[in-house]
């Protein structure tokens, strides 16, 4: 579960060089500001629909489109057929895949998301890396700083794991599913195919093809008091 080749299929983004030689999945993490300045080949291929604000060494491939308001400020690789929304935000160093969704109030920073990966309503994405087909429900946030000092760190077969990271969000395994209002606490890990549901607060490692849901339930009763219809 904490291996590259756990979570993800390497061969769905251009980008799989950044995971060579890495014995964990989150260590490419490290690695995106430096990737994208060695790599970076300049070029704005995209389709603008109304104004955006696009800053320096920012880089979008072919078909893909940017809505109205959008703010890429860069360094930020962006690949081909997009879909970048009204109002979205993309932050410093981030990786986005072939045939991505990035929507409405959405912010991204120092992520990478594998091809076809969905971030299309209300999210916040720090940190993080979200595997082939990931999709976030609406209002999903993702929290990538622990609220006390430390590092972040992955409590796995009995033993705590230091990431080493002091800000790390969540790396989502290929064809992972998390329901609306969702929060990933920092350092959640989704293998392949899990699911989270809608309002579900996650902390930890949810193994793959693995179901996350709350137990509450909702108490009806008679409402007291009932205006007359006007």
């Amino acid at each position: 579960m904490l291996k590259p080749e756990d979570l993800f299929d390497l061969t769905q983004t251009e980008h799989g060089v950044m995971f060579v030689g890495c014995v964990h999945a989150w260590e490419p993490l490290k690695l995106i500001k430096d990737y994208i300045e060695s790599s970076f080949k300049p070029g704005l291929h995209h389709r603008c629909l109304g104004n955006a604000w696009i800053g320096q060494n920012v880089s979008i491939g072919e078909g893909t489109v940017v809505e109205e308001g959008a703010m890429i400020k860069g360094p930020a690789i962006i690949g081909r057929n997009c879909e970048i929304r009204h109002n979205a935000y993309i932050r410093e160093n981030v990786v986005i895949g072939d045939h991505c969704v990035v929507g409405n109030s959405c912010e991204i920073k120092n992520s990478l998301l594998f091809n076809r990966c969905q971030v299309p309503h209300f999210n916040y994405v720090g940190d993080s890396i979200l595997g082939y087909k990931a999709h976030l429900g609406a209002g999903v946030k993702i929290s990538n700083v622990k609220l006390v000092p430390g590092n972040v760190r992955i409590h796995w077969n009995g033993e705590w794991v230091d990431t080493g990271l002091r800000k790390f969000g969540a790396l989502l395994g290929d064809h992972t599913d998390v329901g609306c209002n969702a929060v990933l606490n920092p350092g959640a890990i989704l293998g392949r195919h899990a699911v989270v549901y809608p309002n579900v607060s996650w902390r930890g490692i949810l193994p793959q093809s693995s179901v996350a849901k709350n137990r509450a339930s909702c108490e009806i009763v008679a409402r007291q008091n009932v205006p007359e219809t006007l």
